[in-house]
Parts: C-alpha cells; structure tokens; sequence
C-alpha cells in the first residue's frame, strides 16, 4: 500500500497550531502568576516572549534541514 506524502506546508499548519497554543498557555499562565506574586506585566510579556524566540528557533531549525536525495534544502 502506498503511504501519502504530504506537502511541507502541513508541518508548518502543525508549528503554526502549537504556536498559538503555547502562547495562549503561555499569557494565561503569565497573568496568573502576575496576580500571585505582584509582578505586574513582568511575567505576562516575557513568557510569551519567550515561547516566541524557542518557537522561531525551532522553525529555523527545521527549515534549515538539507535534503539527502538532492542535496537541496527541504
């Protein structure tokens, strides 16, 4: 049976889903621990912040893979 190759572009729906998601995550959990400890936007801006600058390391990263076939870039 044949498997189904699917276009790059699914693997990036893929990043783009987990992106919003963590930054959601990632602004709730800054605001709650804003409220618990009285830092006031500290954690509400750099959390996301954070989750921004791993997941653009992690796209240049997979972007960055070379094909073995051709020897060209993915």
């Amino acid at each position: 049976m044949e498997t189904k190759k699917y276009g790059p572009w699914l693997r990036y729906l893929g990043l783009t889903g987990q992106l919003l998601a963590l930054i959601g995550i990632s602004l709730y959990a800054g605001i709650r621990l804003d409220n618990q400890f009285n830092f006031s936007p500290l954690l509400t801006v750099s959390l996301p912040l954070l989750i921004l600058a791993f997941t653009f390391y992690k796209l240049i990263r997979e972007t960055g893979k070379k094909n073995p076939k051709n020897g060209n870039k993915k």
